[in-house]
């Protein structure tokens, strides 16, 4: 037990800490800590004591220098990396630094400069000014040529670089180093290697990284803030703290974010259009005048006949997102999303090759520990694992794993799994569709169901926000099994992990969120019947589009997955953090919980301070990259139902960006930095997700908007003013054909003959009564026709567009070859050097000799007695 007056001694030591030059520095002052293990020092079982003593002595033998720090009941291990160590494992990891200026390089960064700040772009800076980045603060980095770390040029490094081994690089090679340890003699094998191992096993507490006081707060103040939503992010700082990889991620959200500006300005327009233009549609005008038209029940027995102008107000509602700017949403909404992607990649290229990453890819990715260990376990591969070299010492850890023998089992069975809970949301959304149906809540809940604010606006709300509810457990419970279901099949490197344990989620997710929304544009109401011969599910009628059709329910839907899905992350993401930090502080503050010996840890350095934060995990963005993807799925699949779906979603990403920016810094420990060229399959996935969009959106316009039936109807009847368009729409049935008599009751219209409904039917009077008419037909082709055009139109745009914006940019291109050229003649010039030097100290070391032997009193070594 800790005395209290220790914890005074800890608690004074902590306020004057900051000052302290071992605030995360070894005892001397000097060397920094780039990495920390910690350990429960209470416990002292004598097997994970020798594994600790086995697998630090192996970090020493590796060059890397310990310290301990036993003061308090959790015991830390701090680990700093000497510069020979750094430039030993950066020349294997291949990892390009800065070099010093090479003559000739300015004038390439100068046209390159030259060319990129044009008129416009210096108006542009000007004008938005108030968002740049604190220069003084963050000043612009000057420019320099890369290449792979090699200890034979160490001279033409520029080690004064901050890019030169920053604090990602250093954790990266230490975080590599710790992987691939041994904590057992005699015994080693890919089973008990590596730090993750021993933290699984409980050897380890944990094993992180520090975060950097200075550098954090500046970060805290100018960027992970809320009130600098509006100001650029500065992401070469980023990348220095945090890797490229999580660079990248917010190069990303920062771009998507900003080229949500332009279609979430056409959408406020097209919504504005349908707002000005509202009383010029004749279909709700037309139906707000009607006094006279019935329609049928819509449901049997209970339901009653009801009035068309009770559905005034939604179909109001309905023509805002249904006009004749949907098309021209549509339309720009898939051009924006290839326009989006195509840009991206361009401006990727360059912060990559800012950053030093040209040219790498997961190819130079050494393997992952738990996959050499899981081949170690095989006993297929267990012989060509044990093989050894010709000297009969050497092990080789990986050997080629074939596909149908070995990898086919665990990849049918985990991608089994995953669409076995594909059926499971295809049933639960199912099962809500049959609550639709049904209307069980009506009476007992929300009141009568022949309201028609019930069955308008009440019934599809309820029914989206169960659908929320469902989908969200589905999510939670998903997630886990898919990263163990990804731990059976064998990865070969991190990327190939990531990739595998992203696409089974995203197809996942892709059912899960979009099914309900899928069903609302397509199925609902398309194949219902009519009152003489209903067309049924286990006994229920299928469910109808109102008179002015569904896109309306399709826009609510929307918007209730979508603002439901971003508030529950933005719960999950930051208050339940927030919560856990705040109850640790007020737990240790008031002395609750004296029992838990978590408690007792003082904070009075950066790595006591950071022990208590929530570690980061290798796959800690995909949590982020997955919510921002599924909402690109949303605004490109079904915003033409919605035009205001891009400012939601812009709305909620300027505060993401930052909130993701304070959750990394405040309450999560610093990550190991991980290099990265893109943004992953995430861009190959929303790629599919817009070729999907385009068949979506021409499907929707094509069968849930009244566009092609007014089209059919003004070439076909005369009347481009559509004044009878209603009437055309809704089919007349005679009440006494009913398969299913409603029961009326007192009810005002017992007397009724004739009832409408929404088809396009022959009267009960035709001599194919209620058959199919010809209009039907040729509706049905001009929607079939709309959807070929409309394809091909877009796919047209789409492939011009990706023509003209190549994935990198002439001047890059132009730039990358001239320094290429640069380098290579840079180097020949230093190896003509050195070995220049090398043949005059030769010389000069032939010419010392030959003097020696011609000194007086030379013994010559040769001579024999």
């Amino acid at each position: 037990m800790l005395s209290c007056g220790f914890l005074s001694f800890l608690r004074s030591r902590a306020e004057q800490e900051e000052s302290d030059m071992t605030y995360r520095r070894f005892d001397d002052g000097n060397r920094s800590v780039d990495f920390v293990l910690a350990y429960n020092g209470e416990v002292q079982l004598e097997e994970h004591r020798r594994k600790r003593e086995i697998f630090e002595a192996n970090l020493r033998r590796e060059g890397l220098q310990l310290e301990h720090n036993k003061v308090q009941r959790v015991h830390f291990i701090k680990i700093h990396a000497p510069a020979e160590v750094l430039y030993r494992y950066a020349e294997i990891l291949k990892i390009k630094v800065p070099l010093k200026p090479i003559p000739g390089q300015e004038q390439i960064f100068a046209e390159s400069a030259h060319e990129f700040k044009s008129c416009f772009t210096r108006m542009c800076r000007s004008l938005f000014s108030s968002v740049q980045l604190n220069t003084a603060l963050f000043p612009e980095r000057e420019g320099r040529i890369h290449l792979e770390f090699s200890r034979n040029y160490l001279d033409l490094y520029d080690k004064e670089h901050p890019n030169f081994f920053d604090a990602s690089t250093r954790y990266s090679i230490i975080n590599f180093i710790l992987q691939r340890q041994h904590f057992v003699e005699g015994e080693e094998t890919a089973d008990n290697l590596g730090v993750e191992k021993l933290v699984q096993d409980g050897v380890y507490s944990c094993a992180y990284t520090l975060h950097d006081k200075d550098d954090r707060d500046r970060l805290l103040k100018e960027w992970a803030n809320v009130s600098k939503w509006k100001n650029l992010q500065p992401l070469d700082q980023i990348k220095d703290y945090f890797g490229a990889k999580v660079a990248l991620y917010f190069a990303w959200l920062g771009f998507y974010t900003q080229m949500l500006i332009p279609i979430s300005v056409l959408g406020i327009l097209c919504f504005f259009y349908g707002f000005l233009t509202w009383s010029n549609d004749p279909i709700s005008r037309d139906i707000c005048d009607d006094n006279g038209t019935i329609m049928c029940p819509q449901c049997d027995r209970s339901c009653d006949y009801w009035r068309l102008n009770e559905t005034c107000t939604s179909s109001k509602f309905n023509y805002l997102i249904d006009n004749n700017m949907t098309v021209v949403f549509a339309l720009a909404m898939s051009i924006w999303a290839v326009a989006y992607l195509e840009f991206w990649k361009r401006y990727s290229a360059g912060l990559v090759h800012r950053w030093g990453l040209t040219g790498f890819n997961h190819h130079v990715e050494h393997p992952r520990p738990q996959y050499l260990a899981k081949i170690s376990r095989s006993k297929k591969l267990s012989g060509k694992s044990e093989l050894q070299d010709e000297n009969g010492k050497r092990p080789i850890l990986d050997p080629d794993v074939p596909f149908w023998s070995i990898k086919f089992l665990p990849n049918f069975t985990s991608y089994s799994i995953m669409i076995l809970f594909i059926c499971i949301s295809v049933i639960a959304i199912a099962g809500i569709i049959i609550y639709r149906m049904a209307q069980r809540a009506s009476h007992s809940i929300l009141g009568s169901e022949n309201s028609m604010t019930f069955k308008v606006m009440i019934l599809p709300m309820t029914a989206g926000i169960i659908d929320l509810i469902v989908i969200s457990m589905l999510d939670l419970v998903y997630s886990s099994l898919a990263v163990k279901l990804t731990n059976y099949e064998y990865c070969r490197t991190q990327t190939e992990y990531d990739e595998s344990l992203t696409i089974k989620n995203y197809v996942f997710q892709f059912v899960n969120y979009y099914s309900s929304l899928f069903y609302i544009a397509f199925l609902k109401g398309k194949f219902v019947g009519y009152p003489a011969k209903y067309n049924r599910v286990l006994g229920f009628r299928q469910e109808e589009c109102n008179p002015g059709g569904c896109l309306m329910e399709l826009c609510m839907q929307l918007v209730i997955i979508m603002a439901g899905k971003q508030a529950v992350n933005a719960i999950v993401e930051m208050l339940i953090p927030y919560l856990m930090r705040t109850f640790k502080e007020l737990s240790y503050r008031h002395g609750w919980h004296k029992n838990n010996k978590d408690q007792r840890l003082v904070p009075y350095n950066q790595f006591t301070e950071d022990y208590n934060l929530l570690p980061a995990e290798n796959n800690s963005l995909y949590a982020e990259y997955l919510e921002m993807v599924v909402q690109f799925g949303f605004i490109t699949l079904f915003s033409l139902a919605f035009p205001l779906a891009p400012l939601l979603a812009l709305l909620n990403n300027v505060i993401e960006v930052r909130l993701d920016a304070i959750k990394m810094l405040r309450f999560v420990r610093r990550p190991v930095g991980m290099r990265a060229r893109d943004i992953g399959v995430w861009h190959s996935i929303m790629t599919v997700v817009t070729r999907i969009a385009v068949a979506s959106s021409a499907m929707i316009i094509a069968f849930s908007t009244n566009l092609i039936p007014k089209i059919v109807y003004a070439a076909s009847m005369g009347d481009p003013e559509l004044n009878n368009y209603l009437n055309f729409t809704l089919a007349v049935f005679n009440t006494k054909d009913f398969q299913v008599e409603p029961l009326l009751g007192g009810s005002q219209f017992v007397n009724e003959t004739q009832c409408r409904y929404t088809e396009f039917r022959n009267p009960p009077w035709h001599e194919q009564p209620y058959k199919r008419p010809m209009i039907y037909w040729k509706i049905l082709t001009g929607r079939l026709a709309f959807i070929v055009i409309y394809q091909n139109i877009i796919n047209m745009l789409q492939g011009i567009l990706r023509w003209a914006v190549p994935d990198v940019s002439g001047r890059l291109l132009k730039r990358i070859t001239r320094e290429n050229f640069l380098l290579r003649e840079h180097i020949i010039d230093y190896e003509k050097q050195h070995a220049m030097q090398q043949a005059q100290m030769t010389v000069n070391g032939l010419r010392q000799r030959t003097t020696d032997t011609q000194a007086p009193g030379y013994d010559d070594a040769t001579t024999f007695v």
